[in-house]
């Protein structure tokens, strides 16, 4: 099946979407019982851990961590955001620098200035995307960013997501004094998400049972295998651990020279689908099959390509003296494993 489908549906009770790609599997969201990314508290400083630069935050929802200390002091009120999913026993990561985003714009309170993104190139565009962004924000000190959608939408549809999101953002920053912890946005669910970044041309799909019918619930049980198929009979093995995402590639049955580089390369360019499928972050290892040092920088050029495409943020660490290669990848998706 040629194109991209987005499905709407829902698993084990919770909103879901997914996108096929030509009929294959390449993002999926899932929701669950913990606060989303994205929400916003106002919290309530609770004590500050001076050896890590942070402060421990009292929220609805439990225990927060602030990466702050300047300026705060036990039982003062703060505005934060979830940044992604805690670990097992840890506090909540949040931030302080709240972001209000939609398929259009980001309002963004604490950086004012108007921004187009760099990958529209078009001076016309880029001249009436910033007399529409003007117009919208000549009463606002805050700031705003122009996502890359803007490029091929209406003025009125960019105008009016503009508007929203800053009603939004200025009802959240009149809650920021108001007593007591409290849960201020929710944060976006798996549908909205869907339609807020997933802006290509698609045919999107609300049946219920679509994910059934599109071969989405396949392609996620095949994710509950550690074992990532590959071209040529060569694969790799992702597997969590309590410290780290490990990743081992085998050649299979190629016995050529090239094998090495051939699986190696392969796998750079599948790693970032896996790796949101499955939820997967934190430190990672690569474990690659053997090849000489000379292509070391054809395979880094590969891998850093294939996660500029990425929607999750990853560092390229890189060489381990062992020949491992290191990533650092955000935790902004619960583990595939955990949700199901």
């Amino acid at each position: 099946m040629k194109g991209r489908t987005i499905a709407l549906d829902h698993v084990n009770g919770f909103e879901a979407a997914a996108l096929m790609v030509d009929g294959r599997l390449s993002d999926l969201l899932i929701d669950s019982e913990h606060p989303r990314p994205g929400a916003i508290y106002r919290a309530i400083a609770d004590r500050p851990v001076k050896g890590q630069g942070g402060m421990f935050l009292r929220t609805p929802d439990g225990s927060a961590f602030l990466r702050q200390i300047k300026g705060l002091a036990p039982g003062q009120p703060i505005l934060v955001q979830v940044t992604g999913y805690a670990e097992p026993g840890k506090a909540l990561p949040v931030t302080a620098k709240l972001l209000f985003k939609s398929r259009y714009a980001i309002i963004t309170p604490s950086a004012p200035g108007l921004n187009i993104s760099r990958s529209i190139k078009d001076e016309d565009i880029r001249d009436s995307l910033l007399e529409i962004a003007h117009a919208e924000m000549v009463k606002s000190d805050m700031g705003l960013i122009l996502r890359s959608s803007c490029e091929d939408a209406e003025a009125d549809e960019i105008a009016e997501d503009i508007r929203a999101m800053l009603d939004l953002a200025a009802a959240v920053l009149a809650d920021a004094t108001g007593e007591g912890a409290e849960k201020l946005t929710e944060g976006d669910g798996p549908h909205v998400l869907a339609w807020r970044d997933w802006t290509e041309a698609a045919e999107v799909v609300t049946a219920e049972g679509c994910f059934a019918e599109h071969g989405v619930l396949d392609q996620v049980e095949a994710l509950s295998d550690p074992q990532a198929p590959l071209t040529g009979g060569a694969s790799y093995f992702i597997e969590p651990t309590r410290a780290l995402v490990a990743v081992d590639v085998n050649t299979g049955g190629d016995a050529s020279l090239a094998a090495g580089l051939k699986a190696n390369l392969a796998t750079a360019r599948d790693l970032p689908r896996q790796l949101r499928l499955r939820g997967l972050g934190g430190q990672i290892t690569l474990d690659l099959a053997p090849m000489p040092k000379k292509d070391r920088r054809q395979f880094e050029t590969a891998l850093r390509a294939a996660f500029r495409q990425d929607s999750v943020e990853t560092t390229l660490v890189g060489w381990t003296p062992l020949g491992h290669f290191e990533l650092q990848r955000k935790r902004d998706r619960l583990p595939l494993s955990e949700v199901l």
